[in-house]
């Protein structure tokens, strides 16, 4: 794991920063099929002075091939569950949220015993307005492939996907594809996947919809939302 940087910062600092950091993210094919995947997701306690994050390690131990137009789903093993919590260091401030979450992530993340092929982070990838959010923040420090996942839109234009799992449409700003609309469950709402670090949209979306079962949201994040549920 990098240490990137330091976490005080001023507004102007940590604006800066991120287009810096933006300029580092790589977009490159994964080489092979990651074998042990993190989901990562963090909360902050009712009055907002504690932040929580859990990070669960799932083992790929087979792939089921999907029914005739839907895609694979890879066999999921639970490995093990760590958290963290910390006090809350810095403010709310819209598009800056990853400075105020990462930190708790990282410690989080530090305490895993086996190191995973990719990181599944609730929150955005480049899908962000300076292209760096947590997502994509996290994966320069964690030096992996990293896909970000998000429950909604932060900013971006797109089209409603189709109906059934498996249908997606490119999440645009502008002219530039920043992300995409997925359906993970047919005629249930679309999950927001853009990429973290060292992997392209194409292996974000397959890999978010084959990480998909029962639920609307993968399991590997779902499975940590339900970890820092719980903590917090």
């Amino acid at each position: 794991m990098q240490e990137l940087h330091e976490w005080n910062l001023s507004y102007g600092e940590a604006r800066g920063l991120q287009t810096q950091l933006a300029g580092r993210v790589r977009f490159t094919s994964l080489r092979r099929q990651p074998r042990l995947i993190v989901g990562l997701d963090c909360a902050f306690s009712k009055d907002g002075k504690r932040i929580f994050a859990a990070a669960v390690v799932l083992k790929v131990a087979g792939v089921n091939g999907g029914s005739a137009g839907q895609p694979d789903c890879l066999e999921l093993q639970h490995v093990e569950t760590v958290s963290a919590v910390q006090d809350t260091r810095f403010p709310y401030i819209p598009g800056l949220l990853s400075f105020r979450e990462a930190p708790v992530c990282l410690e989080a993340a530090g305490k895993l015993s086996r190191q995973p092929d990719l990181f599944m982070i609730d929150g955005q990838g480049v899908a962000h307005p300076r292209r760096l959010g947590l997502a994509a923040h996290l994966g320069l420090f964690f030096e992996k492939p990293t896909v970000g996942c998000a429950k909604s839109r932060l900013t971006g234009t797109f089209e409603e996907p189709g109906t059934e799992k498996g249908a997606w449409s490119p999440l645009r700003d502008g002219e530039e594809v920043i992300g995409a609309v997925v359906r993970t469950r047919s005629r249930v709402k679309p999950v927001f996947v853009s990429v973290g670090h060292k992997c392209r949209l194409e292996d974000a979306i397959r890999l978010t919809l084959a990480c998909t079962t029962r639920y609307r949201i993968p399991e590997p994040t779902r499975l940590a939302h339900q970890a820092v549920s719980t903590l917090k």
